[in-house]
């Protein structure tokens, strides 16, 4: 049994290709298929299944075009509810290609219509594909399916049938069945997940708090406890993947270009993936600084919890050879068909920020209004500042009102990266106050284990 793992490093996903005897299955493919065709045509096999393990609700997946471009079967659960040709794979359904025997268990727990795809090969080697089930240290969350999805389940309900799966749907397979979810550490969609990103069931069963004896209600809290913040488009995105997507090149191109902007309308809201450093010198009014640098920065995440599902925005990137690159990792949540433009900014002087002086908030806080736009749950880690405010950054925009104005506010995370955005928010809206973003320079004041 050849593996192939694919990884998406910013929304921590893998995706993964099975070969054998010249044909191909995929399982939760992204939403750029070009990858998985590559592949295909460096070992000269065919591309002829899909399985989806769940709807997925951080991503959108390429599972209807990698269909309609190969005439691949997909295979997903009955109770997904899937408005795309495909085949039922539940409990009690198989699939042979070449000397690999595919089945499904269905294992509710992150979402109703979760499965988890197993394969054996004629050795006896088995591999679990366990989507947001089972990850490496921990399991999915069972939160995302309160209100959308063609099952909604409330996240209690979802938590003990969590804990059923893993007391009973995996109890057959042997210990050294390789594991092979669907994120890892940094994805959203789990509160503690593993930094490998495979492991056998045996370590599982050994390292994971899942597996220990806990009664159902011990786990189901611990489950509960402390889940991250759920973006504004996963349910947007469950949404997607559930009718299937359309194709990612032909409505990328759809997307408007205009270069050398020095102005736009206010209907909308202007967001700029700049490197903040530009952002700051230069910038059109109403703008939101998402940088899209390079892999560490998350704009996928931050982009689709700071504006909303179907909302249109104006999109800036420093400069022409970065339009796609850029329209592909938005499209990757679906949010490219809300762009109104893509484009260059003139060279002239348009809204800039007025510099910090840092000594004089180190030495005199109290003349500032200090906004913590981390998550509740860093900042239940620990405070940076004691008198800060905390307003996390995906509800920055609605809880403005919130920001006293008396003062000049100075903004600040965890390592400068959503400061950015969440500065350029507050300037944005308290435009009689002046804004500054704490940047890096808040790594002065915390320690090691608060940073990120």
């Amino acid at each position: 049994m050849t593996i192939k793992q694919f990884e998406d490093k910013p929304l921590a996903h893998y995706s993964y290709a099975i070969l054998s005897e010249g044909k191909m299955a995929l399982v939760d493919p992204a939403r750029d298929p070009m990858p998985y065709y590559g592949f295909a045509e460096e070992n000269n096999a065919e591309i002829v299944a899909v399985f989806e393990t769940h709807p997925h609700a951080d991503f959108v997946s390429s599972h209807l075009q990698i269909y309609e471009e190969t005439g691949a079967t997909i295979y997903a659960s009955k109770l997904l509810g899937a408005d795309y040709p495909h085949k039922a794979f539940d409990d009690g359904d198989s699939f042979i290609m070449g000397d690999l025997f595919f089945e499904a268990i269905n294992t509710p727990g992150h979402s109703p219509d979760s499965i988890t795809v197993i394969a054996t090969d004629k050795q006896g080697k088995k591999a679990m594909f366990t989507g947001d089930t089972l990850f490496v240290g921990d399991v999915g969350r069972p939160d995302l399916r309160e209100k959308v999805g063609n099952m909604k389940a409330k996240r209690e309900e979802m938590a003990a049938s969590m804990y059923h799966t893993i007391q009973n749907k995996y109890s057959h397979l042997p210990d050294d069945t390789w594991v092979y979810p669907a994120h890892g550490a940094g994805s959203l969609c789990g509160s503690n997940l593993g930094g490998e990103s495979s492991s056998t069931l045996g370590n599982e069963r050994v390292v994971n708090w899942a597996f220990k004896n806990l009664s159902e209600a011990e786990f189901v809290n611990h489950l509960l406890n402390d889940q991250p913040f759920i973006p504004a488009y996963f349910g947007y995105d469950v949404a997607i993947n559930k009718r299937g997507a359309v194709n990612l090149a032909s409505s990328i191109s759809k997307v408007p270009f205009r270069a050398n902007v020095g102005r736009v309308g206010k209907d909308f809201p202007v967001v700029d993936t700049r490197d903040e450093k530009f952002f700051k010198k230069n910038r059109l009014p109403n703008s939101i600084n998402i940088m899209s640098r390079n892999e560490d920065d998350k704009i996928e995440t931050w982009l689709g919890s700071i504006i909303k599902p179907q909302e249109r925005f104006y999109l800036v990137v420093d400069s022409v050879k970065n339009i796609h690159p850029v329209l592909e990792r938005i499209a990757k949540i679906g949010y490219e068909a809300q762009v109104q433009k893509v484009m260059t900014l003139a060279n002239n002087s348009l809204e800039s920020s007025t510099n910090m002086d840092f000594f004089d908030f180190k030495e005199h806080q109290e003349r500032y209004t200090i906004l913590d736009i981390r998550n509740r749950s860093e900042v239940r880690e620990g405070r940076i500042f004691d008198n800060a405010i905390n307003i996390p950054l995906n509800e920055l925009r609605e809880s403005i009102d919130q920001v006293p104005t008396s003062k000049p506010v100075v903004v600040h995370c965890a390592g400068g990266y959503r400061s950015a955005a969440g500065s350029s928010i507050v300037a944005g809206k308290l435009k009689d106050t002046q804004v500054f973003d704490l940047g890096d320079r808040v790594n002065e004041y915390q320690t090691p284990s608060l940073r990120k």
